[in-house]
């Protein structure tokens, strides 16, 4: 095994998202040379744009969209990494999902490919409250989700991003399959809670049934083969398979894992949560 050289390219799939944005800039910063691929450039469902993205590459960090568990994407990861792999790539790290059987399939893809390989799966993104689709709903006060009160280890995205950057440019990761959380379990409500506590303002957290879930998310305008997806993710997911803890951050990092309490801290002095 070799280490990632700065006179390299990386190369970072969806390279515009939570993770992927953090990833080509923290490799930038540590001089590395990044080729970022997302659509139109990139798109998981037109091969004929996927050899320009993988032609003089030495590692790539692998996303995939909308989720690892939606039909299609074992296919496409395990088409993917062979053709990297024809193409000279000699290390892949996959983003996967914690407690997703179907994600779990989709992982074998990078396992079979030939490359050195990594796997991370990351518990819920904190950021999901600031940066993605529970954003508004913490602008209007209430967080509606199918969760009950299932507890979640909710894991920062910039905890995410040291693991990846160290496996895609530091030997010792091949073969290894690392399951990311945070220090702390916290139910959805425990969570709004923080949020509120940070920005003060008054946030609720409403669990509600799976269809009146779908329902919502169709009031608001999510495509609906993403509402299906989500919803039949989220009814098995957040059953409590992921209340457990690990210690693979401070394994891979030499450091805890950040509590959830910090990134509510972080996020509210941006401001993303004042109306």
């Amino acid at each position: 095994m070799t280490e990632t050289k700065n006179n390299e390219t990386v190369l970072v799939l969806g390279a515009t998202g939570k993770t992927g944005s953090r990833v080509a800039q923290r490799l930038t910063e540590q001089g590395v040379e990044v080729r970022k691929a997302s659509r139109p450039g990139f798109d998981w469902n037109d091969r004929s744009t996927w050899t320009a993205a993988v032609t003089g590459i030495s590692a790539a960090y692998v996303t995939y969209y909308p989720d690892l568990a939606f039909p299609g994407a074992a296919e496409a990861i395990r088409d993917f990494s062979k053709l990297a792999v024809e193409h000279g790539v000699r290390r892949l790290v996959l983003l996967s999902g914690r407690g997703e059987e179907e994600a779990v399939v989709s992982e074998q893809g990078v396992r079979d490919s030939g490359a050195e390989w990594t796997v991370v799966r990351a518990s819920w993104f904190a950021q999901n409250f600031s940066e993605h689709f529970l954003l508004e709903p913490v602008l209007a006060g209430e967080i509606v989700l199918p969760a009950g009160q299932v507890t979640e280890p909710f894991i920062d995205v910039e905890d995410i991003v040291d693991v990846v950057v160290t496996a895609l440019t530091t030997d010792g990761h091949d073969g290894q399959v690392y399951e990311l959380t945070g220090p702390r379990l916290l139910s959805f409500a425990d969570a709004a809670a923080e949020i509120g506590r940070a920005s003060g303002r008054e946030i609720q957290y409403v669990p509600v049934s799976a269809a009146e879930f779908a329902a919502g998310a169709a009031e608001q305008g999510v495509p609906e083969e993403e509402i299906e997806g989500l919803t039949d993710l989220f009814s098995r997911v957040l059953d409590g398979r992921n209340e457990s803890l690990t210690g693979d951050v401070e394994k891979v990092l030499g450091r805890p894992a950040k509590d959830f309490s910090v990134y509510a801290a972080k996020a509210a002095a941006t401001g993303v949560w004042n109306r």
